[in-house]
């Protein structure tokens, strides 16, 4: 819906509901009648109806409002090996002259960090900045107003390789500014993914980022951000989402490849599309490791000695993303259920584990990984948030509000570490 068609709310939640697709139970009624009262007291508003009357009424008060309620929870370069992969796609689309620029979307983008972040590593690995663009757009104000300053706290850089930083920041008065050579390869705008305005003032992405934004939203909001993502994106694009989010979009989506759980793209899934697991190449190792499934010889290229050196961590979830991608997912888990024993407990492991068995819609396995993920790192962010989906699913809000909050505080202990 466009901003001239919010229709009257009789509640706060009501009026996000319709507003942005907020789903009231994802962040509780609590932070939203904290929000309330905050925007009260600064507007001098005596009565929530008042309040509901004047937000309707005033484009920027309700701006401000939103802006209370958003998570723009983010920081340079989140989830490394997702930027490693887009940043592989977008190089080899780049070489080809009828794709340039290559079109990436970030939506939402926080302060910048996300669509920044790409910048970087697409200039560091070559690419000039005419052959991609990065529109980045968000619903509130003041993350825009901070991105387009483009100067951050340490609070932004969480990973332990922060070589970037030496490249691409300066330091100035205790915080950290971006080159202007990578400010200018971003294009920030306000935008709203329910606004049907959204779609008709832009053309075809190769790449959209839209991450921890599904999970968020009604099934009503969820179901039109789809349509809009998949009408914005390119037939062979990729579309990069969150960890708990692969899960529940809908539609005819694949994985995109086994170094990335969270990049997905177009695909049918057809019995018979997809090889058979002894005719993936002999190079894979999860291939060389699971037992036969036949009582035929396995061909000779997968011959190897009867005890081959064990896998690394790092080897495992390489090649259990493989078979995932290839639509074995039982298998994916039998290896990696085999693996682990020799490894030894991984949160990292028994999390991927947690995600195929989502996919597959076994809630109950699932929760238990996620568990033992949470019992190994307790500040594993993204388990809390796949837990606070399955809690949604069974229809628990109170609980899947419980993790969301836990989650939260997750984030703000890293940030302040």
């Amino acid at each position: 819906m466009t901003s001239s068609q919010v229709t009257p709310a009789n509640t706060a939640e009501d009026f996000l509901r319709r507003w942005i697709g907020l789903d009231p139970t994802t962040i509780g009624s609590t932070t939203i009648q904290r929000a309330v009262r905050l925007r009260m007291e600064a507007t001098g508003t005596d009565s929530q109806p008042d309040f509901l009357a004047r937000i309707r009424a005033d484009e920027r008060e309700r701006d401000l409002f939103v802006e209370e309620i958003v998570v723009a929870e983010s920081w340079f370069f989140r989830d490394r090996q997702v930027f490693e992969f887009v940043r592989r796609f977008v190089s080899t689309l780049a070489a080809l002259p009828h794709r340039v620029p290559v079109r990436i979307l970030c939506a939402p983008c926080a302060a910048g960090e996300e669509p920044y972040s790409l910048a970087m590593d697409l200039l560091d690995v070559g690419l000039l900045p005419v052959q991609f663009t990065i529109d980045a757009i968000d619903v509130s104000h003041r993350s825009l107003e901070r991105a387009a300053l483009a100067s951050y706290s340490a609070n932004a850089f969480r990973n332990a390789d922060l070589t970037f930083r030496d490249r691409w920041f300066r330091s100035q008065g205790g915080a950290s500014v971006l080159d202007e050579k990578v400010r200018a390869c971003v294009h920030f705008a306000w935008g709203n993914l329910l606004d049907e305005s959204f779609v008709t003032q832009r053309s075809g992405y190769d790449v959209i980022f839209c991450r921890n934004l599904l999970i968020y939203l009604t099934d009503t909001a969820r179901a039109s951000v789809q349509r809009t993502l998949d009408t914005l994106l390119k037939p062979d694009g990729l579309l990069i989402l969150g960890a708990a989010e692969p899960a529940i979009i809908k539609g005819e989506w694949i994985p995109a490849g086994a170094t990335s759980a969270f990049a997905i793209r177009r695909g049918v899934r057809t019995a018979g599309t997809y090889p058979p697991l002894n005719s993936l190449p002999a190079k894979s190792l999860a291939a060389r490791r699971l037992p036969s499934t036949d009582k035929s010889p396995e061909p000779a290229t997968l011959a190897v000695p009867s005890d081959p050196p064990p896998l690394s961590l790092p080897e495992v979830l390489h090649e259990a993303g493989l078979l995932a991608n290839a639509l074995r997912s039982s298998d994916a888990l039998a290896f990696c259920e085999t693996q682990q024993k020799a490894l030894g407990p991984s949160p990292e492991l028994f999390f991927l584990m947690g995600m195929l068995h989502q996919s597959g819609g076994d809630l109950d396995r699932a929760e238990g990984c996620f568990h033992k993920t949470l019992y190994l790192d307790a500040s594993h962010e993204e388990a809390l948030l796949s837990l606070a989906l399955i809690a949604a699913q069974r229809g628990d809000h109170a609980m899947a509000d419980m993790y969301r909050q836990s989650a939260t505080r997750a984030f703000a202990r890293k940030a302040s570490s």
